[in-house]
């Protein structure tokens, strides 16, 4: 039963990675390659060198990001650094031997759709264990060592800089499509990472957490209930409260959680904010009839 869990692991692994090598290699050759324009991060920087020396794009994209590899396997491990390695190479010889076709001359469906098979690609590379692009591990480890910059921080530093020689070297107009490949290629990454079914957690605050409790259950989510003590005022008055109810469900379902809350207790004190994954438990609600 564990070998075959692993091999089946393995077998999906490999398919996303092969999916995310050929779909951002279609955003790359197929769209952004013919009006010169660029995506973000180290594939950015990989495709700016390409146009300024006679050096091919995949042996960029290759003297780039491995070095980042090697942080990352000290970091993430061996199979990490194996699988990005493999998709990185894949992603190189795909450029280099696939005919992919110049699809549209167009430079704002060339900068969107571009961005969109590009982030497609990395999604899906990530989603079976691999990057695509060693921006990711540079942020994280820059981020770990500073403790001053956040690994969005240093994201968005990279690419300003990347974006400034891009106007540079290429001209104002490309850089600026270009940022747009950026935005839509990392709109993509998310929606493909999290899906339409981005995780909700919910904290309710209310003296009717019983009858709150009761509705959730009906509904068919999960509810965890945590002893708490209410607090307030400067000079931290408090008194007993019995619980706080914590739910996490999808966001297409949060707003029927809260209509339902108001209907129970309109003063009921709630609180919610995005969650990145989940395992186990249950998070989906039974369906309406």
């Amino acid at each position: 039963m564990i070998q075959h869990s692993a091999t089946y692991r393995i077998i999906k692994d490999t398919l996303f990675i092969t999916a995310g090598v050929l779909g951002a290699g279609m955003g790359i050759k197929g769209f952004l390659l013919s009006s010169h324009f660029i995506d973000g991060g180290v594939t950015g920087i990989s495709m700016l060198l390409a146009s300024l020396f006679n050096i091919p794009l995949p042996i960029w994209l290759l003297l780039i990001n491995l070095p980042f590899i090697g942080l990352g396997y000290r970091q993430f491990g061996r199979q990490f650094a194996l699988k990005s390695t493999l998709g990185i190479a894949g992603l190189s010889l795909s450029l280099a031997v696939i005919p992919f076709p110049d699809v549209t001359p167009d430079f704002l469906l060339t900068s969107v759709f571009g961005g969109f098979f590009i982030g497609a690609g990395i999604g899906l590379a990530m989603r079976g264990g691999a990057v695509l692009d060693g921006t990711e591990i540079a942020a994280l480890l820059i981020s770990r060592s500073s403790h001053i910059f956040k690994v969005s921080d240093v994201i968005l530093v990279l690419n300003v800089v990347i974006f400034s020689a891009a106007a540079f070297f290429l001209g104002v107009n490309p850089a600026l499509y270009s940022m747009i490949t950026y935005f839509a290629a990392s709109k993509t990454v998310d929606f493909v990472i999290h899906g339409i079914e981005e995780y909700t957690a919910v904290l309710i605050v209310s003296k009717n957490h019983v009858a709150i409790r009761e509705q959730i259950i009906e509904c068919g989510w999960g509810v965890t209930v945590l002893k708490a003590e209410e607090g307030y005022g400067k000079h931290g008055s408090h008194h007993d409260l019995d619980c706080v109810l914590y739910v996490v469900l999808t966001r297409l379902e949060l707003s029927r959680l809260r209509n339902m809350i108001s209907i129970v207790d309109p003063t009921a004190f709630v609180i919610q904010h995005t969650v990145d994954d989940v395992a186990g438990g249950k998070v989906k609600s039974l369906p309406l009839h």
